[in-house]
């Protein structure tokens, strides 16, 4: 059944201005509906707030300050805010239109997607966040119902500001969070604080998600999920998924640190992750096929839904507690310690031996199983000399590799390996990737080198053939590369197109040998340098049969070496004469002209007919096509 029928909004004019055509989607805040912009012609999505938040005369002077905020974001992979009103009791914003479906439909349909189609949805997804976040905006309601795909493959984040605006102030004196309880990051839920890194931790969520099919904790209430999310680390993919890379779980594993000094700072630098991740992983690890991509996915639950959600841990609601908005107080403080009994000496002087006794055996369990390792400090966009002394602080060795960033600063730290947070024997290695800067290329000097051997050294440094020119030269062999533009050594990004000139050697007069024996033109075309090829057809022409009716290239000048084409003439093409005798005079020169003839009219100079009296050569008789055919025309009478 089409419910799209039974909304209200359905068919009206919002603001005089948005005709709502259809209901795309329901969610704990808003609706969204398709609509056409009467003025601009142009189809939008429209969000209409739940009318129970529009009735909140703070929310919609907050959401309207964060609206015209997040309107200034343009990114290609944001989609985009055009407007925002009321009218009446209806708040809505206007907003791009991305025609195609959400990545959560495509978990849907596909149960778990390979390695390569998750990060190929991800980068953007982070460029779009690195973007939000550089420009102070957090999300705090990432998740794959607000990641869409469009039918074109462009990926567009969803409901920017949409969250802050709601609740810019979160603190732990609300007593609630707002938000997904299957993406909510650990302090959102504690403390109530959300900044960059709850966006990454949602990311890390989404990725886990996305390559094993379901989410990383379970539950029938928020509750429940809740807890898991407080103390209990995201698993590994590989655990669900064993296709899955150790690089892909060490992502996860970065990006859902439930310590939120471990994660990255935002997006930006989660993306400078994911790049390093994807470059050490072998096409076999990126097309791997998980095994949950053939079973059907479990439909998004209620889980799913953006809501405000307790912090607290207590007991668990009713199930029907995750599909509405609640708000539950504060845990209160902890009772005050009871005062305790004080023991006998020789009884305190056995439990302290007790003690110690089980602190010395846990050392020793303890350097036995951890003792011997450390976690990897946070070096990420630090500068090379800082990072490398604060890695030898910590007893670790280090290695570093120069690599290309488009988002870290040169000579800053774009990743470690083991990530961050990860855990390492405290006498090891870790390798840090510092920036060189943007991806760049070097034009090489490729001079004088066959065309060839040009475009492929050309293509070995990273850049792309443009236009291939040629031009005249004395200097530079035929076939060899004259120029390039840009010129050697110039430092372009990669996959830029370098312009070739190439040389078509010595510039030489072309003999016109037209009408010519074939014999001499053959020999005279030789003398001067060029090579000849006769053509195997024969035309009519002007010509003397037999002789050069053509020649290709006819211009007057050529390059030392070119081939002179050279076709035979069959003589001038017979045709027959048409019998014009007795026609009138107009209809007589049409007639000869049709039949490819020019025309001479003969009268006589007093009292001239228009009847043809006679004619050069007879109808009947052929004549050279294009000759002249003389008609007389006849004297009138008195």
């Amino acid at each position: 059944m089409d419910t799209t029928l039974q909304d209200p909004l359905v068919g009206q004019v919002l603001d005089g201005r948005y005709r709502v055509e259809a209901r795309i989607a329901v969610g704990g805040m808003a609706t969204v509906y398709r609509a056409v912009d009467t003025r601009l012609d142009r189809v939008l999505a429209l969000k209409v707030m739940h009318q129970s938040l529009a009735s909140d005369a703070a929310f919609v002077d907050r959401f309207i300050r964060e609206a015209k905020s997040v309107a200034r974001l343009a990114h290609a992979n944001v989609v985009g805010v055009y407007d925002q009103g009321t009218d009446g009791a209806h708040v809505y914003l206007a907003m791009e239109y991305v025609a195609g479906c959400t990545l959560r439909d495509v978990l849907r349909e596909r149960g778990a997607l390979q390695p390569r189609a998750a990060l190929d949805i991800l980068e953007p997804v982070l460029a779009a966040l690195g973007a939000a976040h550089r420009a102070g905006f957090v999300h705090r309601d990432m998740k794959p119902e607000n990641v869409l795909i469009g039918d074109d493959g462009r990926v567009k984040v969803a409901d920017f500001g949409l969250v802050r605006a709601v609740d810019t102030n979160t603190s732990a004196s609300t007593g609630s969070v707002l938000g997904t309880v299957s993406y909510l990051a650990p302090e959102q839920i504690e403390h109530g604080t959300a900044d960059t890194r709850a966006d990454v931790y949602a990311c890390g969520v989404v990725l886990y998600e996305m390559l094993t099919g379901s989410k990383p904790h379970g539950g029938s209430t928020p509750a429940q999920v809740l807890y898991q999310h407080l103390h209990e680390d995201v698993p590994p993919p590989s655990a669900a998924a064993p296709e899955v890379a150790p690089e892909l779980d060490g992502l996860v594993a970065s990006a859902t640190a439930r310590d939120v000094a471990l994660r990255p700072a935002d997006a930006v630098e989660l993306l400078g992750q994911v790049r390093t991740a994807r470059a050490a992983l072998t096409d076999a690890q990126l097309d791997a096929v998980p095994p949950q991509a053939h079973e059907d996915a479990l439909g998004g639950g209620s889980e799913d839904r953006t809501t405000v959600i307790p912090r607290p841990a207590g007991a668990a609601g009713a199930s029907d507690e995750v599909n509405h908005t609640s708000r539950l107080d504060l845990p209160p403080e902890p009772p005050e310690p009871r005062p305790r009994r004080r023991l006998p000496r020789r009884g305190v002087v056995t439990i302290v031996a007790a003690v110690l006794l089980a602190l010395g055996i846990g050392a020793g369990v303890w350097y036995i199983s951890a003792g011997q390792f450390t976690n990897v400090p946070s070096v990420l966009k630090m500068t090379r000399p800082d990072a490398e002394k604060k890695l030898r602080n910590a007893g670790l060795d280090v290695k570093v590799v120069q690599d290309y960033s488009d988002v870290v600063d040169k000579n800053k730290v774009i990743s470690t390996k083991p990530g961050v947070g990860e855990r390492i024997r405290s006498t090891g290695t870790v390798t840090i990737h510092v920036s060189q800067g943007p991806p760049r290329a070097e034009v090489p000097n490729v001079v004088g080198r066959p065309l060839t051997e040009a475009k492929a050294k050309i293509a070995d440094a990273g850049l792309r053939v443009g236009t291939v020119t040629r031009s005249f030269s004395t200097e530079t062999p035929q076939g060899s590369v004259l120029a390039t533009t840009p010129g050697p050594d110039a430092v372009r990004r990669p996959d830029t197109p370098v312009n070739i000139v190439v040389s078509k050697g010595e510039q030489l007069d072309i003999p016109d040998v037209i009408g010519d024996d074939p014999s001499d033109a053959r020999s005279e075309l030789r003398e001067a340098g060029f090579k000849v090829k006769f053509a195997e057809r024969r035309v009519f022409s002007e010509e003397d049969r037999g002789t050069i009716a053509e020649q290709s290239p006819s211009g007057d000048e050529g390059a030392k070496g070119d081939t002179i084409t050279l076709t035979l003439s069959k003589g001038r093409q017979m045709i027959e004469v048409p019998d014009v005798e007795g026609d009138n005079i107009d209809d007589a020169k049409r007639e000869l002209e049709a039949a490819g003839f020019t025309v001479n009219v003969d009268k006589p100079l007093l009292f001239p007919g228009d009847t043809v009296k006679d004619q050069s050569v007879s109808g009947g008789d052929k004549a050279p096509k294009g000759s002249e055919i003389t008609i007389t025309v006849k004297g009138g009478v008195f």
